[in-house]
């Protein structure tokens, strides 16, 4: 029991004094610890199984000693009673008698032995069904902390990753690729916006020059309008 706790204390250490570059290891040092642990769980579940039996064992031989006992003294009553009726005769009688008593007293020594190993047993039992369930905790805390261990690990190595990758960002490089970006856009916009103008200056001009050419010239059906009225007499 002594070495499982120093394999506890050892697996403490390990956690304490561990850093974020060696997280893995406390979590193999600790998975390692429980299989112990469980290996020494085991074998105290079967010592206290075998410890349980032997006392059931003594303790269904004392009763039965016990019992036997006051058979014992039951027959030697009965020789006694023969006796008195004349069935038996007394020296006979008394000669069975003692000897009834003599096994009496023997399987009586024989169930106080026997109750005396019983209530040892019971007491190393139940010592190490203490010790079975205070393994049983020991278990069930460790295998919990191993949970949280490992997603400590996984979110520390997340994080290290996220801060390795920001630590390589050039963030003046980046800041003067935007910048120079931000200008090339700013001078396509302000180009496409003179050309913009220039288009619309040249149609003005065309449509001037288009305009003056077509003023003052006559609608082409005027003249056939006058043609039509010479011919019907009209005049006006």
């Amino acid at each position: 029991m002594a070495s499982v706790f120093r394999r506890l204390f050892r697996i403490g250490q390990a956690e304490t004094h561990a850093v974020l570059d060696s997280l893995e290891d406390p979590i193999k040092m600790t998975e390692q610890g429980i299989r112990d642990l469980k290996r020494d769980l085991h074998a105290s579940m079967t010592s206290l199984a075998e410890v349980k039996g032997i006392a059931i064992r003594l303790r269904k031989d004392a009763d039965e000693s016990k019992s036997l006992a006051a058979e014992y003294e039951r027959k030697a009553m009965l020789l006694l009673q023969r006796m008195e009726k004349g069935d038996l005769a007394k020296e006979e009688a008394e000669r069975l008698a003692m000897e009834g008593l003599k096994r009496k007293e023997e399987v009586t020594q024989k169930a106080v032995r026997l109750l005396g190993e019983w209530e040892s047993q019971d007491r190393t039992a139940t010592q190490l069904q203490g010790t079975v369930e205070k393994l049983k905790a020991t278990v069930t805390k460790y295998e919990n902390d191993l949970v949280t261990l490992k997603a400590r690990a996984r979110a520390a190595a997340s994080t290290r990753k996220i801060n390795e990758q920001l630590a390589k960002v050039d963030s003046s490089g980046t800041i003067a690729m935007l910048e120079k970006m931000k200008a090339k856009v700013e001078e396509d916009e302000s180009l496409a916006q003179a050309y913009g103008s220039m288009a619309a200056v040249d149609k003005s001009v065309d449509d001037e020059i288009n305009a003056a050419l077509t003023k003052g010239a006559a609608h082409p059906s005027v003249g056939a309008l006058a043609e039509l009225k010479a011919k019907m007499g009209i005049s006006g």
